[in-house]
């Protein structure tokens, strides 16, 4: 799905009207890379099965009789190891809101991955909007699409960054709500998503008309959580989109993350 450009000061590059397409995966090569990645792994899972090693005294002087502390009774290697884990750092796709009762998923988003390439795609300039990803070094984006009764449309995408240097996450969902009051876009400031801090749905005043086609009406939803950028595309073509359901869509989704 579309979104505004990323950074208000480059120059903007126009969402296309919204159109559904098929996903490609994200690829990850090159023998280096995977041999790195099975040495973590295979250090990781030993460190896993460890037990807890007990707390050292204070260094403190007067604190002669000190002892080690214990880890408590319910304590164990798993609990310890899986606490420390961010949650975004397991498979993104299980984070993703599941299809409402009813309603048909896409097929063609079985994998649940959406390239860079594709997602860049959706722009009236994607090779300007591609570089410009590439500069705010995403991490991967994990999608997710269904529809319902055939009028109304859902697409969630989670964008995650890796944020090692700069806040990626944080300013690129920014930059998505800098621009949603132009007339080009939403036309207005939205509502603020109760609860999260940063987050906005946008119900678009007008719809997108094209000829041969009946309006299609659409409204947005961008927060950021973390080192993740929440983004929900909702369509209807019978009637202007309800705040309401797709502000419930919104907090769904921000409460898996």
């Amino acid at each position: 799905m579309e979104t505004p450009e990323i950074h208000p000061e480059r120059q903007e590059s126009p969402p296309r009207p919204p159109r559904r397409r098929g996903r490609t995966t994200l690829l990850i090569g090159g023998a280096a890379v995977l041999g790195v990645v099975a040495g973590v792994v295979t250090g990781y899972a030993v460190q896993y099965d460890r037990e807890p090693t007990a707390l050292p005294p204070l260094s403190q002087p007067d604190l002669r009789d000190s002892q080690s502390v214990p880890a408590g009774a319910g304590t164990t290697a798993q609990s310890v190891n899986v606490n420390r884990q961010v949650k975004t750092d397991g498979d993104l796709r299980k984070l993703l809101l599941k299809k409402p009762k009813g309603a048909t998923a896409d097929k063609s988003l079985s994998a649940g991955w959406m390239s860079l390439v594709e997602y860049a795609e959706g722009f009236k300039e994607p090779d300007l909007m591609f570089e410009n990803l590439v500069k705010d070094d995403p991490r991967r984006i994990a999608t997710t699409s269904w529809e319902e009764r055939g009028e109304v449309f859902v697409t969630v995408n989670l964008i995650q960054f890796r944020d090692d240097d700069v806040l990626s996450a944080r300013d690129f969902g920014r930059g998505q709500q800098g621009y949603m009051a132009m007339d080009d876009y939403a036309g207005n400031r939205g509502k603020p998503i109760p609860g999260s801090g940063n987050g906005r749905v946008y119900v678009y005043d007008e719809p997108i008309r094209e000829s041969g086609y009946e309006p299609l009406y659409q409204a947005r939803a961008v927060a950021q959580r973390g080192d993740v950028v929440m983004e929900i595309w909702y369509l209807n073509n019978t009637r202007k989109v309800s705040a309401k359901a797709v502000m419930s869509v919104a907090k769904q989704q921000l409460e898996r993350l």
